[in-house]
């Protein structure tokens, strides 16, 4: 969660010119100094005193990982060897030599830190201000997200949360746009805008968003999540559309942001996720990227209960990996052929054309469905959640 803290912050920069600047005015250390390598730029106060470091390896024989190892020869593009010198120092370094080392962008005495960080400040802002998007910059409050609380769920507005710790399987579902949901996004960015926090794409994301991070947190025996989507397919196409139709507004470029980094928390949770896309689910578009962040995606093919899947304008790298990739990307990584043909083809498949289409795992007819997504459920419940983790990280990440 820290590191996807820090992310946040370098999204929020690219892509919302919010600037962040670390004034490191006392000795930044550990954490500090990864929170302080998130930010655009970093000033450390030169008393003789004040240093910056990871200590982490020295002193407790653990490591600074994707927080301060990456960002050090990753991002600040430091040296190796004096990486390395840095990340094995306890006391940390200070002042100018942090300067050369590129570990700070510039040191202050301190009779002269405040003044000079507030003008870096200044400027910082004023820099921003040019890439700010159209659209009135009127904020939207986010209202608190209040789930009815049961024994074993947590029910929002726009998802369910259902688990069973005696079978170690939780049940996470997400219902789609409602036709008046859809008409709001194509009335335009202004009514986008108006509907605030309750726009469904702010919302329902927000509450996915808040089950998966109580998921992490609260659900410690559950090791299987199955993941459905439910919703009329052709809804959830219109709505993924008309939004991105608006997308140069302000507020919708932020809630499409916002949908990314929920979706990104999920590709990031340490459970295994199964997609299940049976009668009366929509896996289309922003609802697509639940089936392509799952490890598998079974989908029912019944001509009695008509399934539809689809990429919309979303699918094509507006909600992306922490990677950079898109799901759909990463998905089709060694087919490009098939990558190619969905590119762009905002249109909706049956299930025989999802699978040849590569989007699917496993198609399934009704005569096998409960067979064998039950075999499927029970074999995964019963491995080992410790080498699941490692194997599915290493999965889940290609290119």
């Amino acid at each position: 969660f820290t590191n996807e803290t820090r992310c946040e912050l370098e999204d929020a920069d690219d892509e919302s010119a919010q600037v962040y600047l670390a004034a490191c005015n006392g000795t930044t250390a550990g954490g500090g100094y990864e929170l302080a390598l998130a930010c655009k730029e970093i000033y450390l106060i030169d008393d003789g005193n004040s240093a910056v470091s990871l200590p982490e390896v020295p002193l407790l024989a653990v490591l600074p990982g994707t927080g301060g190892l990456t960002r050090l020869v990753d991002k600040r593009k430091i040296r190796r060897d004096r990486a390395d010198v840095f990340s094995t120092t306890a006391e940390g370094i200070r002042g100018k030599k942090a300067v050369a080392w590129g570990l700070v962008d510039g040191c202050f005495p301190r009779s002269k830190f405040d003044q000079k960080i507030a003008e870096r400040a200044k400027a910082l802002a004023e820099a921003g201000s040019a890439r700010l998007r159209p659209g009135a910059r009127v904020g939207v409050t986010l209202g608190p997200i209040t789930p009815t609380r049961e024994a074993n769920a947590r029910l929002y507005k726009h998802v369910e949360l259902r688990w069973d710790d005696s079978s170690r399987i939780a049940h996470l579902t997400i219902r789609g746009p409602s036709a008046e949901d859809v008409a709001i996004v194509q009335r335009g960015a202004e009514a986008i805008h108006a509907a605030g926090d309750q726009l469904w794409a702010l919302r329902a994301f927000r509450e996915l968003d808040d089950a998966l991070l109580y998921a992490r947190v609260n659900l410690m025996n559950i090791g299987l999540v199955l993941v459905r989507a439910e919703g009329d397919p052709a809804r959830v196409l219109a709505h993924d559309q008309a939004l991105w139709a608006a997308r140069e507004h302000w507020f919708v470029h932020e809630v499409i942001l916002h949908m990314g980094r929920a979706l990104r928390r999920m590709d990031l949770t340490s459970r295994s996720f199964f997609a299940l896309g049976d009668a009366g689910t929509a896996f289309v578009g922003c609802l697509l990227e639940l089936a392509l962040a799952s490890d598998r995606f079974y989908l029912l093919d019944d001509p009695d209960d008509a399934v539809q899947v689809g990429v919309s304008p979303l699918s094509d790298g507006a909600l992306p990996m922490s990677h950079g990739l898109s799901r759909l990307a990463a998905h089709l990584h060694g087919e490009p052929a098939l990558l190619a043909d969905l590119a762009g083809k905002h249109a909706l498949l049956d299930p025989s054309e999802a699978d040849e289409a590569g989007l699917v795992t496993v198609l399934l007819d009704d005569i096998d469905w409960d067979d064998d997504t039950r075999v499927a459920i029970e074999e995964r419940a019963s491995l080992s959640p410790d080498a699941l983790t490692g194997m599915e990280a290493s999965l889940r990440w290609v290119g």
